[in-house]
């Protein structure tokens, strides 16, 4: 389980994350969806720990900030980054022993061929392409048998066959029972995914929507409704949630 509470951060004048609050259960998807610069990142790397913040943050019953905690989530970030002296098998067997938990050659071997990259498992990181990268950083993620995992912005960046690739993996890890948090502005991208859906805008959560809640309405509508847009851009047509700006 993931929650979240009055969570907030500035930069300097700017208050990215204003009293934010929410709770992912076990076992379910957790939507945080908005435009950009709404403060999902932000919120994403205050539970990741890579922001100070100001409120409170529990992982599994743990202090976000705690070793126990930190031994039980993942976190694949937006712009992924690599060594540049590591190969890509490198990569994921030292996330293994920093993070002392047992895999076998079979699940290594097995995510590499998942997200087709048994034939790059020898290059280096400054030779991967920004979506062989984000590949690597969900296989890196996922290699530890995460209990919770965030990600944010996953989907930017990869393939058609690596995006339902990665839909399979959610599903997979959610009928595990494990609490999955996606940041995204990509509504299209995640509609058959989530369970629960926050809306966020200008630092805050505008609403919070449970799948079985809301039944046959339309959620992308409801986001356009919630965060006072129109459905329009400035030329009048219809704008996509995931077009820059929206």
């Amino acid at each position: 389980m993931l929650e979240v509470m009055e969570l907030t951060k500035r930069y300097g004048k700017t208050l990215a994350a204003d009293g934010v609050g929410f709770t992912v259960p076990d076992g379910r998807i957790g939507i945080l969806l908005g435009p950009n610069g709404a403060g999902k990142s932000t919120v994403i790397k205050s539970i990741a720990g890579l922001l100070r913040y100001k409120g409170s943050i529990r992982i599994q019953g743990h202090d976000s900030r705690s070793l126990e905690a930190k031994r039980c989530f993942a976190y694949v970030p937006e712009m992924p980054y690599m060594y540049d002296a590591l190969t890509v098998r490198e990569h994921m067997e030292f996330i293994v022993r920093a993070y002392g938990v047992e895999v076998t050659e079979e699940e290594i071997r097995g995510l590499l061929e998942q997200f087709e990259l048994e034939d790059k498992q020898d290059k280096l990181g400054n030779e991967l392409s920004k979506g062989m990268m984000q590949k690597v950083s969900i296989c890196c993620a996922l290699i530890i048998r995460p209990s919770v995992i965030l990600l944010d912005e996953p989907m930017v960046g990869l393939d058609p066959a690596a995006i339902k690739e990665l839909k399979e993996v959610m599903l997979q890890l959610k009928a595990r029972g494990t609490t999955v948090l996606i940041s995204t502005h990509m509504l299209e991208m995640v509609k058959e995914l989530w369970d629960v859906t926050f809306v966020m805008d200008k630092g805050r959560i505008l609403g919070t929507y449970t799948r079985e809640a809301l039944g046959d309405e339309d959620l992308e509508e409801l986001f356009f409704s919630v965060t006072g847009q129109s459905g329009k851009n400035r030329e009048g047509e219809m704008p996509v949630v995931g077009q820059k700006g929206v």
